[in-house]
């Protein structure tokens, strides 16, 4: 809701000037919305980041005056994008809309990597999820060697 946006820029917006940052604020702040719109009342299925992959993406987050952008290797970004292909295929019979899970810190840059490949792939962190929400992880997304 748009109270609850202005709300958390007006908050946050003064001592961060990052929009990315200021973004995940307020998708944390939207969590009740967020959380009806993927849940099916008492419960989300979603595919989880391996460690390995979330600790990949915040060593390559780079900061420049522009901006942030990942430095990964392109035949990294590959195995992680197949990755995910193959889980959404493995998945695909128990939920239609597959949703990706990752740490909040991980989330903007994951779905920027992804959607270059998968543009309309659901991304959410941790913290976009009410907590009385039971999170079934039916999938993990790794690297292969």
């Amino acid at each position: 809701d748009m109270e609850s946006i202005l709300e958390t820029i007006g908050d946050q917006g003064v001592a961060i000037k990052d929009t990315d940052m200021l973004t995940e604020y307020v998708r944390q702040k939207l969590k009740r919305t967020i959380t009806r719109k993927y849940t099916d009342g008492s419960s989300i299925k979603v595919i989880s980041l391996d460690q390995g992959i979330e600790n990949t993406i915040l060593s390559s987050a780079k900061k420049s005056e522009h901006g942030t952008y990942l430095a990964i290797e392109p035949q990294v970004v590959q195995k992680i994008v197949e990755g995910v292909s193959e889980q959404i295929d493995k998945v695909k019979e128990l939920i239609h809309h597959p949703i990706i899970l990752t740490s909040p810190i991980v989330r903007i840059y994951f779905k920027r990597l992804i959607d270059q490949f998968l543009p309309n792939l659901t991304v959410l962190s941790f913290n976009e999820i009410d907590t009385n929400i039971q999170i079934q992880a039916i999938g993990i997304i790794q690297l292969k060697e």
